[in-house]
């Protein structure tokens, strides 16, 4: 029984918003066979919406699938494409410089590594007596 109820007044609510907004007007297009002129002068949501067939012939003229574009158009995409690149040619030099900068760290922690294994090893094998290099000794 409760069912029945909600069915009802849903119904009605149906009922009166439709009887409320009835009198809106919808979107499609009127005839031509009506030549008001209030109707034709009014500025409602229909001339917002759609355009005369001689305004829309005329836009779709001016700029078909296969028209050439426009000097400005062409200007515009040109400078969208030179932005672009130019933004590509900068991260592309960025990573660059920063894989360059890596390695020579690398190369550099790698030479000072070796250098003090080096060091390291000629201070354990020198035993007092000689110097290190032969170029070093005196003369006889």
């Amino acid at each position: 029984m409760a069912w029945a109820r909600m069915l009802l007044l849903s119904l009605l609510a149906g009922v009166l918003l439709l009887n409320f907004f009835g009198e809106t007007q919808g979107a499609a297009v009127r005839d031509d066979n009506h030549d008001d002129k209030d109707n034709k002068t009014s500025k409602g949501p229909l001339s917002r919406v759609f355009m005369e067939a001689s305004d829309a012939s005329h836009f779709l003229k001016r700029r078909s699938r296969r028209s050439p574009k426009s000097y400005g158009e062409m200007l515009a995409e040109a400078r969208v494409q030179r932005a672009t690149s130019e933004r590509r040619r900068e991260y592309y030099e960025e990573q660059r410089d920063e894989r360059e900068n890596y390695a020579e760290e690398q190369r550099d922690e790698q030479n000072e590594r070796t250098s003090e294994t080096y060091e390291q090893y000629r201070e354990y094998s020198y035993d007092g007596m000689y110097p290190r290099y032969p170029h070093h000794r005196p003369p006889h």
